[in-house]
């Protein structure tokens, strides 16, 4: 986390930089207690999520995992690139969200190195277990790159709630209001 002091102000350089998704390039300080950003490239802002509301929610609740999972001044590469694959997935039009959650929630457990394999006691669809086992294995870069049927979705969706439960421990308000739209 960064402050970005003097934000708010017309005109200000930072402004664009601080809005949810940007993602981009920032050249930070430390201050005596925070970091602080002194300036800001952005390449990509997610512009298509501002107005999808259900999407943003997908991406608040991504950006709420991530905050949870990671730690400042860890080497965080691939849970940013994990991020950034999946916004790029929501505001693909093909790609069903539910699928880009699965993926992410999974994922996000794989890159933490705590994935523990299918949860054991259920007769799992043979296209399930390959498409978990694409999950694991695959580069970032492709893990959008497939579709599933309605059984395989809901069934990555058990697997995606059962790792949350016993991995992210936590209430996450995005996700309330998520299921709220999507029910």
């Amino acid at each position: 986390s960064a402050f970005a002091k003097g934000a708010r102000r017309q005109g200000s350089r930072l402004m664009a930089s601080t809005n949810p998704f940007s993602f981009g390039q920032f050249k930070l300080y430390q201050g005596k207690t925070s970091y602080n950003i002194m300036e800001a490239s952005i390449d990509q802002y997610f512009e298509t999520l501002r107005d999808d509301f259900v999407g943003a929610y997908y991406g608040m609740y991504f950006l709420e995992i991530a905050d949870y999972y990671t730690r400042e001044n860890n080497d965080e590469l691939q849970m940013l690139k994990l991020l950034y694959q999946s916004m790029r997935a929501l505001v693909h039009p093909s790609i069903d969200n539910r699928l880009v959650r699965c993926i992410f929630e999974i994922k996000a457990v794989v890159v933490n190195g705590e994935f523990p394999g299918l949860p054991a006691g259920k007769d799992w669809d043979e296209s399930t277990v390959y498409t978990i086992q694409f999950i694991e294995t695959a580069s970032i870069e492709k893990l959008y790159s497939f579709k599933v049927s309605e059984k395989v979705l809901l069934e990555l969706s058990y697997v995606g709630n059962t790792l949350r439960e016993r991995f992210f421990q936590k209430e996450y308000k995005s996700l309330e209001i998520l299921e709220t739209l999507t029910n």
